[in-house]
């Protein structure tokens, strides 16, 4: 899928979004790379509005599908349909299918995998992690998936007990010493590590175990917030999936505790979003898509965020530069990679105009 010929010359002017406080009228990409120096040659287009730095979707299946891998064409698929949403950054949150060949891809997003998600048997959907049968393996799990990722590591810390019978509930799949020698882990093969996390009863462990983030966080209370927001570990929303749960709830008449309480935690995901917010925990950006949920779907679920009563421009913020800074991946600085989205209005006044861009540049060349 490569691209051929010489790189091309733009000049971007209207308004270009560096950050939280620095905003430009203009630059041009050269070679490839952003720069505030006008070029000798003249541009080969001129593209007019507001800039902003390609958008991250921190939460992202490329390679995952209902039933578990896909194939590298479908994959492939998922990947420009997030790439056309403007989303030039995926950390993908978990695959089981080997994705690596995306980083050749020079049409595709950029990539930071996390490799195969870890869990339990019959812990977890099906075909999704890599399961194991003894809770001693995690820490070397942990290790294993540190160097086949790109520095991220995921766990499965809690899901639904079956075995329990009618009182099936979500419960932690991990003893807290184990988890935290995983954690520990994985740090020391140069990853962090996230974890998805729907219930109360696992977010203190993982936080003692030192984790870096939190994949969905339903479960957290008042005093498990303020933990979050002091010990500066982000939370990914993930409200596209949480709108999801009265649905699960449906299917799961077998097991009315559980159905309960996620029928409460869909009940109350906006204001949940809302506190988590409010108590100074980062909110990222994720749409969990792969699986039941569809890619390119990013701008719906910032416009979910603004929803529950977050800030447009702390949206945008968390969806572009910010996250990008977080995840050690350049934004829009004198020689950066030319990775970055035209609308036609300023999207911390609305984020829908982010829907339709009038252009998204990957390496420096316009994909759309």
């Amino acid at each position: 899928m490569g691209r051929e010929g010489a790189a091309p010359v733009l000049h971007v002017r209207g308004r270009v979004l560096l950050d939280d406080e620095r905003v430009l009228d203009e630059l041009w990409v050269v070679d490839g790379r952003v720069t505030t120096t006008r070029p000798a040659r003249e541009p080969d287009a001129v593209l007019e509005g507001w800039a902003l730095p390609g958008l991250v979707d921190v939460h992202c299946h490329i390679g995952l599908g209902a039933d578990g891998a896909v194939d590298r064409a479908t994959a492939c698929a998922q990947a420009e349909a997030d790439r056309d949403a403007g989303v030039l950054l995926v950390r993908d949150a978990g695959s089981p299918a080997d994705t690596a060949w995306v980083h050749d891809e020079e049409d595709l997003p950029r990539l930071l995998r996390a490799g195969r998600h870890l869990a339990r048997p019959k812990r977890y959907l099906r075909h999704y992690a890599r399961e194991l049968d003894d809770v001693a393996d995690l820490p070397a799990a942990a290790a294993e998936e540190a160097r086949r990722g790109d520095g991220w590591v995921k766990l499965v810390a809690d899901w639904i007990d079956r075995d329990l019978g009618a009182a099936g509930d979500l419960r932690p799949l991990w003893p807290r010493d184990v988890l935290a020698e995983a954690v520990a882990a994985a740090h020391a093969a140069g990853a962090r590590v996230t974890a998805h996390t729907f219930a109360t009863e696992a977010l203190d462990d993982l936080l003692d175990a030192g984790i870096d983030c939190l994949e969905h966080a339903t479960g957290a209370d008042a005093r498990q917030m303020d933990r979050i927001a002091a010990a500066g570990v982000p939370v990914t929303a993930t409200l596209l999936q949480v709108a999801q749960f009265e649905a699960i709830a449906a299917q799961a008449t077998r097991y009315p505790v559980y159905a309960a309480r996620m029928r409460a935690m869909h009940g109350r995901r906006h204001q949940h979003v809302r506190d988590l917010h409010e108590a100074g925990v980062r909110v990222l950006v994720g749409t969990d898509a792969g699986g039941t949920i569809g890619h390119g779907r990013i701008v719906e679920e910032m416009a979910e965020m603004v929803a529950a009563g977050l800030p447009a421009a702390d949206v945008v913020a968390s969806a572009s530069w910010r996250t990008r800074a977080w995840l050690g991946v350049p934004g829009l600085e004198e020689g950066d990679p030319a990775d970055l989205v035209v609308v036609p209005a300023d999207p911390r006044h609305g984020v829908e105009v982010l829907a339709a861009p009038s252009a998204v540049v990957l390496r420096g060349r316009r994909v759309r």
